[in-house]
Parts: structure tokens; sequence; C-alpha cells
């Protein structure tokens, strides 16, 4: 089971790429990390690791569906989650970044790191990406929660 999921998470993110073989070829025997551009199948909303880290954990329940792919760069300290496509890139907010159509984004391979980029939740090859609404609920709610732990961090 596992085996066809990596397959399938492998085959969707790949189709991402303008040369689907080549990709896979650089996963498996280049660096490690391929360049996709976003906009076609998933933009993805890049946010502060703190702020992310605490989002995943309010959408990723137990009795709730898989979240959407989440990937983290450890050296820049953010987490990306994948969204459906949006060319008017609507987040705002302090810190975050959208990758849309003419972006491109880092990605290992759903079945291993690379460098400092790993994935939180792979993707499974179903296509399923973070809902907008859900995610902005959960930043709103892990920021809120950031600005109240902020003053006694300071202590």
């Amino acid at each position: 089971m596992t085996n066809t999921m990596w397959t399938r998470g492998v085959e969707w993110l790949a189709a991402a790429a303008a040369d689907p073989r080549s990709c896979k070829r650089e996963w498996d025997h280049g660096e490690g990390v391929a360049l996709l551009e976003a906009g076609r199948f998933w933009d993805v909303l890049s946010v502060p690791d703190g702020l992310g880290l605490l989002a995943l954990d309010l959408v990723w329940r137990p009795g709730m569906p898989v979240p959407g792919p989440t990937l983290v760069d450890t050296a820049a300290g953010r987490v990306g989650f994948f969204v459906p496509p949006d060319p008017s890139g609507g987040w705002v907010g302090a810190g975050l970044r959208y990758a849309t159509k003419g972006s491109w984004v880092a990605v290992p391979p759903p079945y291993r790191p690379a460098r400092f980029l790993e994935w939180l939740v792979p993707p499974d090859g179903t296509g399923t990406l973070h809902r907008p609404g859900t995610l902005e609920q959960a930043l709103r709610q892990a920021n809120g929660t950031l600005a109240v732990l902020a003053p006694m961090r300071g202590r």
C-alpha cells in the first residue's frame, strides 16, 4: 500500500514538471531536488515555520481527512502549504509568500528528504490540496496563539 501511495505521489508531483522523466531522474540520481512551476496544478503558500507548524497541527486532527501536501524548508525556516491554483493570490499577511504561475518551487521526492527540504505531509497522488478556507482559519488561530505567547517568551 505504501509503495502505491509513493508511486502515485511521485507521478502526481512530477506531472507539474516540463519533463516529468527528467524530474524523476533528478530525484533519484541527481541532487534530489526538482524545480517545479506553481500555478498549473497547485500554488504554494509559504509561511514562517512557527506559524506553519502550529497551523498544520490545527488542520491535522484525528478523525479529520489528511491535509494537503505540506513541505518544510529547515534552512529558510518556512513551511509551504500546497493549495489550489489562484492567480489572484489573495493571501495577505506579514511573512506570507505566495507562489503561483511564473513562480518556481524546489521540491524533494515524496519518499525522502533532500538538502533542507522535507515533506511533513507528502503528496499521495490523489490531487488533494489544502482547502483555502480551512487553512486560512488555522493560520488565523495559530497567529492569535503566537501573539499571546510572544510576551511570555520575552521574559
